[in-house]
């Protein structure tokens, strides 16, 4: 036995590396379903366990995949989105939602859910205040009604994007945080009640949309890998956006009367297509530095050395997500629509970074494409057959900078005519295009570009579960493979 004074120091170091290098179990994930072909809740869940992941946030409370999660012991957020929030001010409907959704799978064996998110980003500011007057009052209902139902260790929370606070431009800097001026005294509101409710303050920092936003943005500073000229804040010195935006919260807590306030990051990440810098290069980057901080539970400057409950965002790329704010929206996965993944990450932060465990029994379509028809004698209306493509079908990779970018317009029309046919399920109909394509078995892909086979019905919720989507969800996609093809065509 060794001696008490050595027994204590190997305890200590046990615990030390213990609390400095947690497993995959500290991080979480959000889990999104808006694909055409969602892979099936069963088939996600083992991916889940596959890799060691224990948390997920969902964006619902969606029947099949929270019985999917059952009997798991992964920890769950279930959502109530922003649609339900009006409803939400009555007190009897959040009862019966905590009835419905919480309640029901609490039991042993059952969903290990312990947050709610209420709503989704709701104070947005390009909202312009739809949802400002519901928020509060659905979250004030639905915590009581989880206090009322004897689970008041599920804590609500409202994850909230980073806009809700700023510094102002005469002095730009952390420590000068402040809640948006036109939600001030409701953020003050219902900060104080997820305080006295022991809830969590939930936000979404995306160091990537402020490299996209602005192109004179430095981009080392969007990584954590200290390459960037530090910005200065008295003492302070921040060398990435992520810690600075951050601590631009904290100090908006603080000057609310709550800077301790417990804070998740309900989401984080790195696109892979999409956009000249969504690659899975600099994903790859992004995720190496900000797992490996993690990790060592670096903290930030004003929270230093403290541990960070983090969702990465998101889990699986969604081919019907809106392009509106851009066409990487649909590949924030970090593995493909499949379960595939795209690149080699080390969940524990250690740096031995691997391909993640992918999906196992996914079923595919047969090796069959849609491409374009060389032998078709009428072209004239080939743009408007484009264009009828990418309106249901996800074209996102055409644009400038991303995976397929630079084909020639026969590459354009054929990428177009087979997303829609995966889509369709390669019915026979869907590869026509009045006489402009034909089926193939010989694979179109090229070494940058992949040319999909989608899920079969059997791996995927298509068949129950098909988004109907309109028609301005996809019109910024379709318009630009249209651009893209007239260049081609006159070129």
């Amino acid at each position: 036995m060794a001696p008490p004074n050595l027994a204590a120091w190997l305890c200590a170091l046990v615990l030390a590396a213990a609390a400095a290098v947690p497993a995959a179990e500290a991080l979480g994930m959000n889990w999104g379903t808006q694909a055409t072909h969602a892979l099936q809740p069963k088939i996600v869940v083992q991916m889940l366990k596959d890799n060691g992941i224990k948390k997920v946030k969902l964006f619902d409370a969606d029947h099949g995949t929270l019985n999917a999660l059952a009997g798991t012991d992964i920890e769950v957020m279930v959502a109530i989105p922003n649609v339900l929030l009006d409803l939400m001010t009555d007190y009897d409907n959040a009862r019966d939602w905590v009835r419905h959704n919480v309640s029901r799978y609490h039991f042993e064996g059952g969903v290990k859910i312990k947050y709610v998110a209420v709503g989704n980003e709701p104070f947005l500011a390009s909202y312009n205040g739809t949802f400002d007057k519901v928020t509060f009052p659905a979250l004030q209902n639905i915590q009581n009604a989880l206090n009322d139902a004897g689970l008041s260790d599920v804590k609500a929370t409202v994850p909230l994007n980073a806009d809700v606070y700023n510094s102002p431009a005469s002095n730009p800097v952390p420590s000068a945080g402040r809640f948006r001026s036109d939600i001030t005294a409701l953020m003050t509101q219902m900060v104080s009640f997820l305080a006295n409710n022991s809830a969590p303050f939930t936000v979404n920092i995306y160091p990537y949309l402020s490299l996209y936003l602005s192109d004179d943005f430095p981009v080392d500073f969007a990584f954590f890998d200290g390459q960037a000229a530090p910005v200065l804040d008295g003492g302070i010195s921040y060398t990435n956006v992520f810690d600075a935006n951050f601590d631009t919260l904290v100090s908006a807590l603080k000057a609310v009367g709550h800077g301790d306030l417990p804070i998740f990051i309900g989401e984080v990440g790195w696109p892979t297509d999409g956009d000249r810098r969504a690659t899975a290069a600099l994903a790859e980057r992004f995720y190496n530095g900000l797992l490996k901080r993690l990790a060592a539970n670096t903290g930030t400057p004003l929270r230093p050395n403290q541990y960070m409950e983090v969702y990465l965002f998101g889990l699986l790329d969604e081919d019907v997500k809106s392009v509106a704010p851009g066409a990487f929206e649909r590949h924030w996965g970090i593995l493909r629509f499949d379960g595939q993944p795209k690149f080699p990450i080390d969940l524990t932060g250690q740096g031995q970074n691997t391909m993640l465990v992918p999906a196992k029994g996914v079923d595919y379509l047969p090796r069959t494409w849609c491409v374009y028809n060389n032998n078709a004698k009428d072209t004239s209306k080939l743009a408007e057959n484009v264009n009828f493509a990418c309106t249901f079908a996800d074209c996102t990779a055409l644009g400038y900078g991303s995976t397929c970018a630079g084909m020639d317009a026969i590459g354009n029309a054929s990428y177009a005519f087979n997303a829609y046919f995966q889509v369709q399920n390669q019915r026979d109909e869907a590869c026509d295009f009045q006489a402009l394509a034909v089926p193939t078995q010989t694979d179109p892909s090229t070494a940058t570009c992949n040319f999909t086979i989608q899920i079969a019905a059997d791996s995927s919720t298509s068949a129950a579960h098909r988004r109907t989507q309109s028609s301005s969800t996809f019109s910024a996609a379709a318009l630009l493979v249209l651009a893209l093809l007239h260049f081609f065509v006159l070129h």
